[in-house]
Parts: C-alpha cells; structure tokens; sequence
C-alpha cells in the first residue's frame, strides 16, 4: 500500500506543477477568466490529467473518474477563495490515501 501511495502522490505532483503550467493554472480560475478558453474547460483537462494517472497507477479506471471529481471540486474550492493553497494540496494527498484504501480493499 505504500509503494501505491508513493506512486500516486509522486504522479500528483508531476501533473500538479510541470504538467499544470501557467496557462492551465490561470485558465482554471471562474474568477479571472482567460477569453480564449473557458475556465471549465481548462479545470476539466487539468483535472482529466490527475485522473489518467490515477487510472494507470491503480489500473481501476473508476477511480480515476472519482479522482477527476475529486480534483476538480477541490481545485475549484481553492480558485473560488473557500479553502487555501495548503488546504488543496492536503485535500488533494487525503484523496491518494482514500484512492489507495479503496483500491486495496477491492483487490483483497
């Protein structure tokens, strides 16, 4: 369970800052919106990205659907000001133990 864990927090921080970019971590905001792309669609695809790697890391593609939830409604929580930057980024590892529970659970 550790070696899982340590996969999907490494993979989180890979899409999270050099995958994310500055246009992606702009775009995503409703707050400050970028005319050339709609927040929503620039969340979706940053968010899509953590899914993917949710997906192959743990193989079960569902959980990389919850983590594609998850990760939005979290990075959205942050951009609209109800929770800070530390508090998404620890949102955001709870998910990976959650993630790393489940996906243990169902393989026993």
């Amino acid at each position: 369970m550790i070696e899982l864990f340590l996969l999907l927090v490494a993979a989180h921080f890979v899409a999270d800052y050099p995958m994310q970019g500055e246009f992606l971590a702009l775009a995503k905001n409703r707050l400050s919106p970028n005319p050339f792309c709609p927040w929503y669609q620039a969340l979706g695809a940053h968010a899509a990205i953590h899914g993917g790697f949710v997906g192959v890391v743990t193989g079960m593609w569902w959980l990389g659907v919850a983590e594609f939830i998850a990760h939005a409604a979290i990075d959205d929580a942050k951009c609209m000001k109800r929770i800070s930057f530390n508090q998404d980024q620890a949102l955001h590892i709870v998910c990976k133990v959650l993630w790393c529970v489940i996906a243990f659970g169902v393989s026993k």
